[in-house]
């Protein structure tokens, strides 16, 4: 077997308001989709879709 991937427990959980203020946190100091999905835990996709709701914008990787 190859590489493991990472398996989310947390699957279809709400959002807490301390996520939500974490996900506006580092969307405001700029980091990649992949850096704040790891630090909150969830799925890069989920992440997206939240930040979606709340009409953040999530810059591109370099």
């Amino acid at each position: 077997m190859g590489k493991k991937t990472e398996k989310f427990e947390r699957h279809r959980q709400a959002w807490t308001p301390t996520e939500v203020a974490n996900l506006r946190l580092m969307v405001g100091k700029d980091l990649s989709l992949k850096a704040i999905a790891t630090s909150l835990t969830r799925s890069e996709e989920s992440v997206k879709k939240q930040a979606k709701i709340l009409k953040l914008k999530i810059s591109k990787a370099r």
